[in-house]
């Protein structure tokens, strides 16, 4: 869905509903999703300041949020939602928290001052309500939150980043840089902002299209916060055994991406800078050698049988059996990939069952899911190749299991 977004708002529509609402797969779920159309009337009334967009999409999609807004201000949670670690669940109340940031900012901080103890609320909900304190300018609750988070966060953020933690952590930033005292010096927010851009990867974006969105957002209002005055500022990288590359940023280009790929890897490099302004400077390094070995989540099997055919084209019939065995109940939202062998080509039959089966079990559970997809030979091709199957989680992709 933020994919979607990113590419054009017109194509935003594809997973509009006749109600006004917005869900991950449009008018072939039953209903709309609470979050996703909060998130989606976000969007589009911040990005309306700068593209053309219909005033009407963004009223339909409030229209159908505000059917849904109970007496306490906060919403019901509607639809399906495929990421876990976005489900959050308060005492007497389901609430997408997407659709607190589209208008009811008066629902959770009544609900924190009543009834829930910060203590036991999950980091992401808590990074999520210092922002909403700081929009509703409750600065007592937001400085708690915020102390909390800095005790909290601190030794997660020397672990393994996933979309959640990233999406959490630019909720924290935006807590910071969305008050008029903010000042650019806290060296816990510098922190974050370091730790932040590290997640980038090397075209730019996040883990997933969602963290990128916040993430972009809570960047960018830190960036704009940065006095802008760039007279001319030279970087020069330097290595022991190549001649010295300079880049020169100044008033005229400083919108523009400079990029130069480095000559000797591996190698040392250094880093200069000279001149007036404030530049930023990331490298990417592209390998392939395997990550760590870590203990699998799913349970990927895979038959292959042969068919009998007209004699000419082969036939196979492959048979996969995937479950989730990780410590959650279900895994988010699981793709499973099937490699065609050279030269063949799925049934397009098959395919087509194989896609209405899947959709409703697009989150696995340990229960095993069963796949049957046929594929046919379309060119004779001579000492094939296996092919591989390969099923990961699409908000953790370092879950995953290759056969």
């Amino acid at each position: 869905l933020g994919k979607a977004f990113l590419l054009s708002p017109t194509r935003q529509l594809l997973y509009k509903h006749d109600d006004g609402s917005y869900s991950a797969f449009g008018k072939a779920d039953n209903q709309g999703n609470t979050w996703l159309t909060a998130f989606v009337a976000r969007s589009f009334g911040q990005a309306s300041s700068h593209i053309y967009i219909n005033k009407d999409h963004v009223h339909s999609a409030l229209l159908w949020l505000q059917k849904h807004q109970l007496p306490s201000g906060c919403f019901q949670s509607v639809g399906k939602l495929f990421n876990n670690d976005l489900k959050v669940w308060l005492p007497d109340m389901a609430v997408g928290v997407g659709g607190i940031q589209c208008g009811a900012q008066g629902c959770f901080p009544r609900l924190f001052h009543s009834n829930v103890t910060l203590d036991k609320t999950s980091l992401y909900v808590k990074a999520l309500m210092a922002y909403v304190f700081t929009l509703s300018k409750d600065m007592e609750m937001r400085e708690q939150l915020l102390d909390m988070l800095e005790k909290e966060t601190g030794r997660l953020l020397l672990k393994e980043s996933s979309s959640s933690m990233i999406e959490m952590v630019a909720y924290i930033l935006l807590a910071h840089v969305s008050t008029p005292d903010f000042a650019l010096n806290e060296a816990s927010v510098n922190k974050l902002v370091h730790w932040l851009s590290k997640q980038r990867n090397a075209f730019g974006g996040f883990a997933s299209t969602q963290d990128t969105v916040v993430s972009l957002q809570a960047l960018a209002q830190y960036a704009a916060l940065i006095p802008q005055e760039i007279r001319d500022v030279k970087v020069t990288v330097k290595g022991k055994e190549t001649s010295p590359l300079e880049f020169h940023v100044h008033r005229n280009n400083k919108l523009v991406l400079h990029q130069v790929p480095l000559l000797a890897v591996p190698g040392i490099y250094t880093v200069q800078a000279a001149g007036n302004g404030c530049v930023y400077v990331q490298t990417t390094l592209y390998y392939n050698i395997p990550p760590p070995k870590r203990e699998e989540v799913f349970v990927l099997d895979v038959e292959t049988v042969p068919r009998e055919c007209d004699g000419v084209r082969k036939q196979l019939d492959i048979h996969v059996s995937v479950s989730y065995v990780g410590e959650r109940e279900t895994s988010n939202m699981a793709l499973v990939e099937v490699e065609m062998l050279s030269g063949f080509i799925p049934v397009k039959r098959s395919v087509k069952c194989i896609s209405a089966h899947f959709y409703s079990s697009l989150q696995l559970g340990k229960t095993s899911l069963k796949l049957n997809i046929s594929v046919q030979q379309d060119v004779a091709v001579q000492n094939l190749k296996a092919a591989t199957v390969y099923v990961y989680d699409y908000y953790k992709p370092g879950e995953t299991s290759l056969t």
